[in-house]
């Protein structure tokens, strides 16, 4: 009985591992190792309509899966670090602001950037309300990282159009975005099933 629960607790532990995936070229290996993610991202499909493959490919170009990600640090005279470019963290690599005003837009007063259940939560909702504020499809990858980096008025005023290295890295998403997404149709009906075991 002792062997059971302690087989038991470590599928739990499994699930909620901060580590990053062994295999991050493959949604459905990804959601295998953490089923913990994939109640998650199934979470945050029925809340705000999002495709999982798409806030998915942008998390990994983000964070890489990283829980406690930070951005570059700025350097003095070269060489003495001196804080960071911004305030993103987490997987999410979300802001200060920008998470602020989803805790209050959503109601998720206790979610934490370096928690991936709240992190594809924000980026459902940052999705969503690009749809609602710029009219951009929440399929379409490649105009959502956009907005995701260069923010909605940002976007409105197209100052991506300045940065050929930024569209170059919302092709990628977008590339990876339909990788994912082939991926997990292949795999979404064998995937572990939800629920307290899990």
């Amino acid at each position: 009985m002792h062997r059971l629960w302690m087989l038991l607790l470590l599928a739990v532990l499994a699930g909620c591992s901060t580590t990053p995936p062994k295999n991050v070229n493959n949604l459905c290996e990804i959601f295998r190792e953490k089923p913990k993610w994939h109640e998650a991202a199934l979470a945050m499909q029925k809340r705000w309509g999002a495709p999982i493959q798409v806030p998915m490919a942008m998390m990994y170009q983000e964070s890489s899966f990283k829980h406690d990600a930070l951005p570059p640090r700025y350097y003095f005279l070269g060489f003495i670090p001196w804080g960071r470019v911004s305030t993103a963290y987490g997987y999410a690599q979300a802001k200060d602001e920008t998470w602020a005003d989803y805790k209050r837009e959503a109601g998720r007063w206790g979610a934490d950037r370096d928690d991936f259940a709240d992190a594809i939560d924000f980026m459902g909702w940052f999705m969503a309300k690009t749809r609602k504020v710029n009219g951009v499809s929440l399929w379409d990858a490649y105009a959502q990282y956009l907005n995701y980096h260069e923010g909605w008025g940002g976007y409105r005023n197209r100052t991506y159009e300045a940065k050929p290295w930024l569209k170059r890295t919302s092709q990628v998403v977008q590339q990876r975005a339909s990788q994912y997404g082939a991926q997990y149709r292949s795999c979404q009906n064998n995937l572990p099933s939800s629920g307290w075991f899990w």
